[in-house]
């Protein structure tokens, strides 16, 4: 009796896990800030990360910051801002149609409120938001790819000089996520739309040289990626590629004498340049710039991961102000331990 008894515990003994096979992890990365850069003149004074929150760990979390009203010398101000970053696992969820949608989604997001900038760049509310979704399904179609989307990100009553600035957003720059989790880089889509949004730029009558040079070696750039997507380039290239792009789609006109309009750059005489909702694309090498205690347990092998950053408001001043500013910027991105 109690040989059959030790036969039948040890049949519903649940079995060790083999050794030397690690358990599969996400690994979330998600940043956000309210406004930063570097003023130069009128006074000069680097304007700090406000309400900058970082998440970068394996556990699901939520981080929030709120920045009160802020006034830089009276030259830049906002009314209040805030950010959050969270990482989450979702299993077994489907949408209406269906669609699995089970993996790691993170989000990140900032909001700046009542900006005013030199009394030239003012905006009720601009949100920056971006997320990534990484699905759990095991196999061919492993995704350590994300599928990216920037809904919720707006400009609310953008205006230049007391003009209303209408801006159209094109949400679907990115596409669908690529075939074989291949990057971003080497989706041919994704590499045909940027290269047509930087041909417009570099194309459009009155750009100044300067500029035109720049978007040429950007088109030549993007060339350059396609051919090593095919296997056609020669040569390594150094580093880890990255593009930058952006949200959107036309800027309605603005009437002030000088004020010009280059894709999403929006040149203002005697103040500056404003480029608006512009996104880079790019990859982070596996385990770089970990927190100590994640890197310790990580595998060496982790993968590169694809990241999105957005920046809505990028500003080169000169003439009446010179420096650079930064408004609601986010990045999210993500990488697959073992098992995926």
């Amino acid at each position: 009796m109690r040989s059959n008894e030790r036969s039948d515990n040890m049949a519903t003994m649940p079995k060790e896990p083999l050794a030397g096979v690690e358990k599969p992890y996400h690994l979330y990365h998600a940043e956000a800030h309210v406004l930063s850069g570097n003023l130069k003149h009128p006074v000069d004074q680097p304007i700090e990360h406000h309400a900058r929150v970082v998440l970068k760990n394996r556990r699901s979390d939520h981080i929030m910051e709120k920045v009160e009203e802020t006034s830089l010398e009276g030259l830049i101000s906002f009314k209040a801002g805030h950010t959050r970053v969270s990482g989450t696992q979702l299993k077994n969820k489907k949408d209406l149609w269906g669609n699995d949608h089970s993996g790691w989604v993170t989000l990140s997001t900032s909001v700046i409120e009542g900006l005013n900038v030199f009394e030239v760049v003012t905006a009720d509310r601009v949100v920056a938001q971006v997320s990534t979704e990484h699905a759990s399904r095991k196999g061919d179609d492993s995704d350590r790819v994300p599928k990216v989307t920037f809904l919720g990100t707006r400009f609310e009553n953008l205006r230049v000089g007391g003009f209303p600035v209408q801006v159209e957003l094109d949400f679907g720059i990115c596409g669908e996520r690529p075939k074989d989790d291949r990057s971003y880089l080497q989706h041919p889509d994704f590499l045909d739309r940027v290269r047509r949004q930087l041909d417009d730029i570099a194309g459009a009558k009155g750009i100044p040289g300067e500029l035109e040079k720049q978007y040429d070696a950007k088109v030549a750039y993007i060339d350059d990626l396609k051919k090593r997507a095919n296997g056609r380039a020669k040569g390594d290239r150094n580093g880890y590629p990255k593009l930058q792009c952006s949200l959107v789609k036309s800027i309605g006109p603005i009437p002030i004498p000088g004020v010009r309009t280059f894709g999403n750059i929006i040149f203002i005489p005697d103040f500056g340049t404003v480029a608006l909702a512009e996104i880079e694309v790019g990859i982070t090498p596996g385990n770089k710039d970990l927190p100590e205690e994640i890197r310790a347990s990580s595998p060496a092998d982790l993968g590169d991961s694809n990241y999105f950053t957005l920046n809505m408001l990028n500003m080169h001043l000169g003439c009446i102000a010179g420096g650079t500013l930064t408004g609601a910027s986010v990045t999210a991105n993500g990488s697959h331990g073992p098992g995926h």
